[in-house]
């Protein structure tokens, strides 16, 4: 990427220690690249906070047993479906938030934050409650054996009951996106991520007064540290600088913003249904095969998550950019901050799918000592990898897509790639022509392959610079 005056590293730790500041948070005028610039940083920091902390939490429990490791790959699988409505909501929220800072309506934008809030808190008790009641059924539907449900059931149980706490992370990230402001997402995860790590190897392996609690102690270190990274959100939210500041009298339910924040979130919705009860698809397939298998695969997903949350911090930077653009009236511009976002995101994504097919072995051996649990990880991260130039432009225009406000185009092109071709396909290479745990992952490669061709087919037919939110 080039920066104005770019022979001068004194600029670019300008423009470094700027985006990390967060001090512009109006993108639709100047130097698009120095706006991308502006905005991925953080954001690409945000998302590597994210993986890190999945990646913490898989290092400390592949020293407690396989079980244990897949354990957790289970119950992500089963909270990702429910995150779903989350996620929409988060989409539609960043989409309308930009939408309404491009056209200079802080209030608009406000009243939708508020909006949004209380959805999520709504959808966030109602999870809750199933995961308090319901974890081990919940696994044993998943496939697990009893074995691993009675090591692991509490695990789903205090995840999925504190909730609350990922998912208001989450969504109150998006707004700060969407107003711009992607330094307070991103240091709202350090500091997540810093508890997350301090508390991991006291709750899971137990210090002084604190007894060991296994698998367990990674749920109550998460719950924890991404608790008081919620609290700190609020803070900035109704005390902080932020461009979208709250007071009490903003804090009133307005139907008409609310029906408009669900109407585009059913979208987005859709999407993460799509794509995530797919992956609980191929979990279970995966499931067939062994705990040893699954422990590898759900190991090779944290370390992919490690990279590819890099690339979805460049890809939420188009959404913002579009967003903005466009209640600015600058749809051109707009257009052209997608394809030079999706440009650097390829480069990044092709140098690190060239590192995982030379070192996977070496990466696995890092985070687990079972002979099967290694191969079976490194096949994973070597094959997936493949595709990863391709995944750079499929997730930056479909983060486009939504940051428009037009989570429909990519419900339908996620309905095609996953539902339609990616599920079948993995049936029947993995348990009909029998190629086992190779074809799971051949499926997922050649899937996303299949998604980003369709998403920018569909991208340069211009739809999306016409919708209304």
């Amino acid at each position: 990427m080039t920066f104005p005056n770019r022979s001068s590293f004194k600029k670019f730790f300008q423009y470094f220690w700027l985006a990390l500041s967060g001090k512009e948070t109006d993108f639709t005028s100047g130097s698009i690249r120095r706006a991308i610039f502006l905005l991925s940083i953080p954001m690409v920091f945000e998302m590597l906070m994210e993986s890190l902390f999945a990646l913490v939490d898989i290092a400390f429990v592949s020293r407690v047993s396989v079980n244990a490791v897949a354990t957790i790959g289970l119950t992500e699988s089963v909270l990702t479906l429910i995150y779903a409505l989350a996620m929409g909501l988060s989409m539609a929220a960043t989409a309308i938030v930009a939408r309404r800072v491009g056209e200079r309506d802080v209030e608009g934008a406000k009243k939708a934050a508020v909006q949004a809030l209380a959805l999520g808190v709504s959808i966030s008790l109602a999870i809750g409650i199933l995961g308090l009641f319901f974890a081990k059924e919940i696994l044993a539907l998943m496939g697990a054996g009893e074995g691993l449900i009675e090591e692991g059931y509490r695990y789903t149980q205090i995840m999925m009951g504190g909730n609350i706490t990922v998912l208001l992370l989450f969504l109150i990230n998006a707004i700060f996106r969407g107003a711009g402001n992607a330094s307070i997402a991103m240091w709202a995860l350090v500091l997540s991520n810093g508890i997350n790590l301090i508390l991991d190897p006291i709750f899971i392996f137990g210090f002084g007064p604190v007894p060991a609690y296994g698998v367990t102690g990674a749920a109550i270190a998460t719950n924890i540290g991404r608790g008081i990274a919620v609290l700190f959100q609020l803070w900035i939210l109704f005390f902080g600088w932020g461009k979208i500041k709250l007071f009490l009298k903003d804090l009133v339910l307005d139907l008409k913003v609310m029906w408009n924040l669900v109407r585009v979130s059913l979208g987005g919705i859709g999407q993460f249904l799509i794509g995530t009860s797919s992956w609980i698809f191929l979990m279970r397939i995966m499931a067939e095969f062994g705990s040893e298998v699954l422990a590898g695969y759900t190991i090779a997903i944290r370390v992919m998550m490690f990279t590819l949350m890099p690339a979805w911090g460049m890809s939420n930077a188009a959404a913002t950019l579009v967003g903005q653009n466009l209640g600015a009236g600058q749809p051109d511009r707009a257009e052209v901050s997608v394809w030079k976002t999706g440009k650097y995101n390829a480069l990044f994504m092709g140098i690190i799918s060239l590192f995982y097919l030379v070192f996977a072995k070496n990466i696995l051996g890092w985070l687990s000592n079972d002979v099967e649990v290694v191969e079976q990880g490194a096949l994973c991260l070597q094959v997936i990898a493949l595709g990863y130039v391709f995944y750079a432009y499929g997730m930056v225009v479909m983060q486009a897509f939504n940051g428009a406000g037009d989570t429909t185009t990519p419900t339908w092109i996620n309905l095609i790639s996953f539902w339609l071709f990616q599920l079948p396909m993995a049936y029947v290479v993995a348990l009909v022509l029998d190629y086992r745990s190779m074809g799971v992952f051949l499926s997922i490669t050649v899937a996303e392959i299949f998604l980003a061709i369709l998403a920018m087919i569909w991208f340069k037919k211009g739809n999306w610079k016409r919708v209304e939110v």
